[in-house]
């Protein structure tokens, strides 16, 4: 999953709101994927416009076409795009499993409250050693 915009930016959203993002310019390469995390063959990249990797993009239908029913869920904010992602994949029926410590919000309140109230209604939280051991033959 990555996130990406057209180079006039007229994709993004620009609602009404109280305390608007700060204008910024990326870096050209800010899309791209690390080599160390892919993408490898027979791995999909799904490009999201919006906060959620659901929301416009064909992940659902990648998914399921792949009879896959969970799914594991890190990234940069946590209670913006983890969130809103997690909030769809729960209404689409997916268990889920957060990695708490694979994922950062804007402040140390912000992560808390929603690892600690939001994530646990929707799946399972966990910490990236304990993923590993579960998933990951000794």
């Amino acid at each position: 999953m990555r996130v990406a915009f057209s180079l006039d930016s007229k994709d993004a959203l620009r609602p009404i709101v109280d305390v608007p993002w700060p204008a910024q310019t990326p870096p050209p390469d800010w899309t791209d994927i690390v080599p160390e995390l892919g993408p490898k063959p027979g791995d999909f990249v799904i490009t999201k416009h919006q906060w959620g990797a659901f929301h416009g993009t064909e992940l659902d239908l990648q998914l399921r076409r792949r009879g896959i029913t969970t799914i594991v869920l890190c990234g940069i904010a946590t209670n913006i795009g983890v969130e809103s992602t997690a909030r769809f994949a729960f209404e689409y029926g997916f268990n889920q499993i957060f990695v708490e410590d694979a994922m950062s919000a804007l402040s140390v309140e912000e992560q808390a409250f929603t690892v600690s109230k939001i994530f646990p209604r929707l799946g399972l939280v966990r910490k990236t050693k304990e993923l590993l051991t579960e998933i990951l033959p000794v």
